[in-house]
């Protein structure tokens, strides 16, 4: 840093995700010790970095603390580690280092900052997961193209387990598509609001630091005229549609989250109390199908869904969007992963209904397998649905193939749980604290989720700001923080789910006391809900899980010891 004398913490932050990327994402830097180093050019000379090995030794990725010097103890610094590392840690020759492939896996946030700029897909994911999703992008391009080229309607599943880049599909559609003029101009829907309001807010936070460094005056509304075309929420969308009876401006729909859509029991009660409409009778995902079949030539509806992923009553999941279609658009033509078996897509039963169709077309490549968000382990997803499922022994090998690269960890004292997770992130790496919904007898541990947080300053103010993830003080649920994601999680488990006598049992805290759940689909909800929380982390959690107090009846051991002998049993580790 030239002309600095001081050791800047964003500095010490800065060369340390320089570090961090290197190790992550080059493939000749996997095996290698990474030194960051931060030269600060006219500082005092800096005796103390050789404490900041002893603070490395741990650190099984060999990636070192950050080394503050100042430029006269360069040659001192170099030496020692050309003494002790060699070539046992190198990455190999210097021309094979250089050469060596750069693969990217960027957050959500990173990933729709950079499709904005009009990059694409194929750019900022080159792993295996990335060209599982430029496969599918370039087959739903060829949907489309073949719809407006036969004057066709047609709807797009485009499936996957958690993580894998759904969202990505849709927003870099949306982004190569944005231009209104053209009649193929697509619109990114989405009923997930926290994640609308996160990615709206990072994007015009950009946009107007750009347009000041170019020296423009702007306000932050003007800045984020744009970034609402780009990114649009459902709700006013299908207001909008409900008003004019025209066909909308947008021959392409994107919508994300579809598994959300409400069912027609859930809608009809919406429209009737909000918008007095007494008599609808149309679900939501019929609703909207509806609205793009008023174009007389052609138009696409590409559905992002996942599985498992229902987490509140009337999300109709991908069953309903399927229903539809076979009841009210039998002339449209339905694309539909042949994936469609596994347990959280109904078993099979979503397959049946897609078959049912007349112009139902299976297509392997519109399912996503692989994880991009737990870049460290794509079998992370794997293992969650294993251990939901109470199947141990395949989620006792899954473990023992995720923990090397995906650290997991279990503490009965929250405070040993935070400071777990704070020593595990390094540099800029966020973290923050998650819980259930139902969670309401955490508030011993001075974790109270009625505390509405605003996601926009969880996932994207600094370290700084009380209001951030990085405070651990307010915890995001599975409403806030789904399609989000933080690098390291703190999960607080609640008595809500938890076993007994080896099966789940489903609890929901009213009043002064816990009761049964005892509606099938409310239990699959609150199952979804710890298959959200347990799958927001990138590099890795720690699940923190009470003691109880037998003198508080809410809180009794028994509540919590199982679910942990459970989770102990598979592999993760007590602390």
């Amino acid at each position: 840093k030239i002309g600095e004398r001081e050791f800047l913490s964003q500095d010490i932050e800065q060369v340390w995700d320089y570090a961090l990327d290197l190790k992550y994402f080059h493939e000749a830097s996997h095996m290698a010790a990474i030194v960051p180093i931060l030269i600060a050019e006219k500082a005092v000379k800096n005796e103390a970095w050789r404490e900041t090995l002893e603070m490395s030794e741990n650190n099984k990725d060999k990636v070192y603390k950050p080394i503050c010097i100042n430029p006269f103890g360069i040659k001192e610094i170099l030496n020692f580690f050309c003494r002790i590392d060699g070539k046992k840690n190198s990455g190999g020759s210097l021309d094979g280092w250089e050469n060596s492939r750069y693969c990217p896996t960027p957050s959500i946030i990173e990933a729709a900052r950079i499709l904005f700029q009009r990059h694409s897909v194929e750019e900022i994911a080159q792993n295996e997961a990335g060209k599982n999703l430029t496969i599918t992008y370039k087959r739903i391009l060829e949907i489309i193209d073949e719809a407006q080229r036969e004057g066709r309607h047609c709807i797009c599943f485009v499936t996957g387990v958690p993580g894998a880049g759904k969202t990505l599909v849709g927003l870099n559609l949306s982004a190569q598509r944005i231009d209104e003029k053209e009649k193929t101009h697509a619109v990114f829907l989405s009923g997930n609001g926290p994640l609308v309001k996160v990615l709206r807010e990072a994007l015009t936070r950009d946009a107007l630091l750009s347009a000041r460094k170019r020296g423009e005056r702007t306000t932050k509304t003007e800045a984020g005229k744009p970034v609402e075309k780009f990114i649009q929420n459902v709700h006013h969308f299908r207001d909008d549609c409900l008003k004019d009876k025209r066909p909308p401006s947008e021959h392409i729909a994107v919508f994300d989250e579809a598994q959300r859509a409400w069912d027609l029991p859930a809608t009809a009660n919406f429209m009737r109390r909000k918008k007095n409409f007494i008599d609808f009778n149309m679900s939501e995902p019929e609703f909207l199908i509806s609205c793009l079949d008023r174009h007389k030539d052609w138009s696409a509806v590409i559905c992002l869904a996942g599985g498992g992923q229902e987490i509140y009553r009337g999300e109709a999941g991908i069953g309903e969007w399927l229903a539809a279609t076979n009841r009210s658009f039998q002339h449209w033509h339905i694309y539909v992963s042949d994936k469609l078996s596994d347990s959280e897509y109904g078993d099979g039963k979503a397959l049946g209904q897609a078959k049912m169709h007349p112009n139902c077309h299976l297509e392997k490549d519109l399912h996503l397998s692989v994880s991009l968000r737990s870049f460290r382990s794509e079998k992370l997803s794997d293992f969650v649905k294993k251990l939901l499922d109470l199947e141990i022994q395949q989620a006792k090998d899954l473990f023992q193939n995720l923990s090397e690269k995906y650290p997991i960890a279990i503490s009965r004292d929250i405070n040993r749980a935070k400071n777990w997770i704070t020593q595990n992130a390094r540099g800029s790496q966020r973290y923050g604290l998650l819980a259930s919904s139902k969670a309401l007898r955490l508030k011993p541990d001075a974790i109270d989720i009625r505390v509405e947080i605003d996601p926009a300053h969880y996932f994207l103010d600094g370290k700084d700001d009380p209001r951030s993830s990085f405070y651990l003080e307010d915890a995001a649920t599975e409403f806030q923080s789904q399609g989000l994601e933080l690098d390291w999680a703190l999960l607080a488990w609640e008595g809500d789910f938890r076993i007994k006598n080896g099966v789940w049992q489903h609890w929901d805290f009213r009043g002064d006391r816990w009761e049964h759940i005892n509606s099938l689909a409310n239990q699959k909800y609150l199952k979804n809900a710890y298959r959200v929380l347990l799958t927001r982390a990138r590099l890795g959690m720690c699940i923190y899980i009470p003691s109880g107090n037998p003198k508080d009846i809410t809180r009794l051991p028994e509540f919590y010891n199982e679910t942990c002998n459970y989770l102990t049993s598979l592999g993760i580790r007590e602390i």
